[in-house]
């Protein structure tokens, strides 16, 4: 298997972190010195490792930023 490269060339924010220290994380990354893409998942400490996350091109994040606008968050009960 081909190795993966990828840069993060820009952190947008974190939106968590897990007891082991991995951070869910919005960046933009290059993934194969390919055009950065907007990328959510979870991040070693050290940035060394990923989890499984999604990318998204710059037209889906917008669409995917309206349709949150939508959700009435005050009808989710938190666990």
């Amino acid at each position: 298997m081909a190795e993966l490269k990828f840069e993060i060339t820009e952190s947008i924010g974190v939106l968590g972190e897990n007891a082991k220290g991995w951070t869910k994380e919005l960046n933009l990354v290059s993934w194969n010195e390919r055009e950065p893409k907007y990328d959510l998942r979870e991040w070693s400490p050290d940035h060394s490792r990923m989890g499984k996350g999604i990318t998204l091109t710059a037209d889906e994040l917008a669409s995917l930023k309206d349709i949150l606008a939508e959700i009435d968050l005050d009808s989710f009960d938190e666990e």
